[in-house]
């Protein structure tokens, strides 16, 4: 596997808002002006990729819910929703800064597949495994309580990876290198 950080980024270009020593963090060291804890970066990039899957997931659950779909292709319009609306919550931003689209394009795909993978998995699969939670109604709170705790649970099998790729510059990382304060 490559040791670079992304296509077309420099490693000056890395986000100074992540540390590799955790034992400072957990010393309570003073961090460099303006970066923040792993953590918190961690946490701050699982939400904001838990948004653009929440996005497309829920719009994708209801539209198959809606015009009776089967479980295989409501999730897959699902799948496919979740991906295009938490790319896009990532390049809005970004485009609106002036940064060129294949650029864009690729800070998004390094910033966000790992996550949305993970979270698109694991949320079909705990909404499968709910007993009726695919065939419930729109109406119904199983169906809305099961799709809620589905990406509760995605964003906490999320959050360890997030954590794991920012602290190596990688993920969520290199789109925080864009969002300067």
């Amino acid at each position: 596997m490559s040791q670079c950080h992304a296509p077309g980024l420099a490693h000056d270009e890395m986000p100074q808002a992540t540390t590799n020593d955790a034992h400072a963090h957990h010393a309570h060291t003073a961090h460099p002006a303006g970066a923040q804890p792993l953590a918190r970066v961690a946490l701050s990039a699982t939400i904001h990729c838990l948004t653009g899957c929440a996005i497309g997931e829920v719009a994708g659950m209801v539209i198959g819910t809606a015009l009776g779909w089967g479980n295989l292709e409501t999730i897959a319009l699902a799948v496919v929703l979740a991906f295009i609306s938490g790319y896009a919550l990532t390049m809005l931003p970004l485009l609106r800064a002036g940064i060129e689209f294949r650029q864009v394009l690729r800070i998004a795909l390094a910033a966000d597949t790992a996550s949305i993978t993970i979270m698109e998995i694991v949320d079909n699969l705990v909404m499968l495994a709910v007993p009726g939670a695919m065939d419930a109604g729109l109406d119904t709170f199983l169906f809305w309580g099961s799709l809620g705790f589905a990406l509760v649970v995605a964003g906490i099998a999320a959050y360890p990876v997030n954590l794991w790729l920012i602290g190596r510059g990688r993920g969520h990382a290199v789109a925080h290198a864009y969002h300067r304060h």
